[in-house]
């Protein structure tokens, strides 16, 4: 492995890449911790010192920014306005032929469809700033909790400076990491995702040995190992369906003939299904929070009440029933529209290719269809476990709720890092290197 990682630097084209990409990480770092224009440092940081509730519906776009949202610094927003824009973006192909069209049509068509996903990254750049700036504001970032003011001077040209820094900090990161995409070893977004998710794990491990000691630190270490080993087995997991080429002969030459397969992936949803479940059940959380009396001592509504008890705290039975259900309502559907049986049978059909024992057409697509349903549940299930392990590790383990190994945190890092080290790897190939994997 070391005489591998060696090879990669040594070889010129490969050695560059690997240097800007991480040229362009160290940048991003540096930005998590410059503040915003009209944010108190000082005052920020005694909030964070504080034991207090950090973030409450904020913590999971917190983990996304590396910690920048809380420290309200210029990349605070990170790169979930891009995430959302994607996402829409491709929910839109579902609802608009315009927009599968134009994802048909190629390169092309995809440039379009880049262009418009920045567009929106920026106008929900700029709501996300608006929204972060009146939660700051007015004390609901840190749960009402933090009485010092982390917007001293809230004057018109300050929050406007403010909302124009932030939007074009996002636009800045998306601009980054489509650097890195381009000129790096690929994967850019990706790759500034698991940096921010990376950089705090040192910070959650040590909270740990902490507060519960050695002990539980290594319970917790034990798992993780057990953890990223399971989600590597099941990321690498596919169902292979065979599909045969007939043999066709133009002139005097034979096209076809050959047999392959299609790849369907276990986990083909990703990560995404998780993402969407967190996001809905921070909703009402978020509502309740503008809704909580500033006042001490008032009572809140009781439906606010009801929200701080149940859908708040992650130990609480139905917070983790509700979490579990979502991700699975979601992998169906992220699945169902990504993914289309019928499509793949007309392009099959139209270059000559065949499922042995399956009749071309129709019949092909229910094959495809009945497939996807069956490795979908386990897939489902999976992304349902894996992200009810911090949930569980409150309850059994008793580690604080920034649990490191769990979730989002380790699918993400888990594979992005496979996606990298095999980019890395072809590339060491191509020069006739032995390549990372063996």
């Amino acid at each position: 492995m070391l005489t591998a990682i060696g090879r990669a630097f040594r070889t010129q084209d490969l050695r560059r890449k690997l240097l800007f990409t991480l040229a362009m990480i160290a940048i991003y770092r540096i930005g998590v911790f410059i503040p915003a224009p009209g944010v108190s440092y000082t005052n920020v940081q005694q909030c964070l010192n504080m034991n207090v509730t950090k973030g409450g519906a904020y913590q999971f776009v917190n983990l996304f920014s590396g910690g920048a949202l809380l420290q309200v610094s210029i990349f605070a927003l990170g790169i979930m306005p891009y995430i959302t824009a994607s996402i829409i973006i491709q929910l839109l192909r579902v609802i608009i032929p315009r927009f599968q069209e134009l994802h048909e049509e190629g390169q092309s068509g995809q440039a379009k469809l880049t262009q418009w996903t920045r567009y929106l990254t920026i106008a929900l750049g700029l709501l996300n700033a608006t929204t972060l700036i009146t939660t700051a504001r007015t004390g609901a970032l840190f749960n009402h909790q933090c009485p010092l003011p982390i917007i001293p001077d809230d004057s018109f040209l300050t929050i406007l400076l403010m909302v124009i820094t932030l939007t074009a900090g996002t636009s800045l990161i998306m601009w980054m990491g489509e650097l890195i995409t381009e000129r790096g070893v690929g994967n850019g977004m990706s790759l500034l995702i698991f940096t921010s998710i990376a950089s705090g794990f040192p910070s959650a491990m040590g909270s740990i040995v902490q507060a519960k000691g050695w002990g539980t630190f290594s319970i917790v270490l034990l798992i993780g190992l057990a953890i990223v080993v399971g989600v590597i087995f099941v990321e690498q997991s596919q169902r292979r369906v065979p599909v045969q080429y007939a043999k066709r002969v133009i002139g005097r030459r034979s096209y076809g003939g050959t047999t392959t397969y299609i790849p369907l992936k276990v986990n083909m949803a990703g990560v995404i299904p998780v993402i969407f479940a967190s996001s809905m059940l921070y909703l009402p959380t978020l509502i309740a929070q503008f809704n909580t009396p500033k006042t001490p001592g008032e009572t809140p509504p009781e439906w606010v009440q009801w929200i701080d008890a149940h859908l708040v705290r992650g130990d609480h039975p139905i917070y983790m029933i509700t979490y579990f259900l979502l991700i699975i309502f979601f992998t169906y559907f992220y699945v169902t529209i990504t993914f289309n049986p019928e499509e793949v049978a007309d392009n099959m059909a139209k270059y000559g290719g065949f499922i042995p024992g399956v009749r071309a057409g129709r019949p092909t697509a229910e094959y495809l269809n009945f497939v996807i349903s069956r490795i979908t549940l386990p897939g489902a299930l999976y992304l349902g476990l894996i992200a009810a392990v911090p949930l569980l590790a409150l309850v059994l383990v008793g580690a604080n709720q920034n649990f490191p190994f769990g979730g989002t945190s380790i699918l993400i890092m888990v594979g992005v890092g496979l996606e990298t080290v095999k980019q890395i790897d072809a590339q060491l190939q191509q020069r006739h290197y032995e390549g990372l994997l063996r």
